[in-house]
C-alpha cells in the first residue's frame, strides 16, 4: 500500500485531496444507485418517480415560530424544537423559568 512516513508533505496533501474526491464520488454513486432502486420499486407498484417527490414535499415541516427569546439578545430565539440553546440553559441555571423567556 502506501508508506505514509516516507511521503513528502506535498504527496500527503495530494493523497488527502484524492481520497476526499473519491469519497465524494463514492457517495454520489451510492445516492444514484439508491435513487434508481427507489424508482424501480415505485414503478413496480404503478407509481411515477414524480409521485414520490410530491409525497415528500407534502411531508416537509414548515419552520416553527419562535416561542422563546433571550432577554439579553432578542435576536436569539428558540422554537421549542430540537436541542435547547445554550443561552436558554444558562438562563434556566440562573433561576429563570421558561415562562419568563416566552415571547
Amino acid at each position: 500500500m502506501f508508506d505514509l512516513e516516507k511521503m513528502s508533505l506535498e504527496e500527503l496533501k495530494k493523497l488527502q485531496k484524492d481520497v476526499a474526491n473519491e469519497i465524494r464520488h463514492y457517495k454520489d454513486r451510492e445516492k444514484k444507485k439508491a435513487l434508481a432502486e427507489v424508482e424501480a420499486f415505485a414503478r413496480e407498484r404503478g407509481l411515477n418517480p414524480s409521485d414520490l417527490s410530491e409525497i415528500a414535499r407534502r411531508r416537509t415541516r414548515k419552520p416553527a415560530k419562535p416561542k422563546y427569546a433571550n432577554p439579553e439578545d432578542p435576536a436569539q430565539t428558540w422554537s421549542g424544537r430540537g436541542r435547547r440553546p445554550r443561552w436558554l440553559d444558562d438562563a434556566l441555571e440562573r433561576g429563570k423559568t421558561l415562562n419568563e423567556m416566552a415571547i
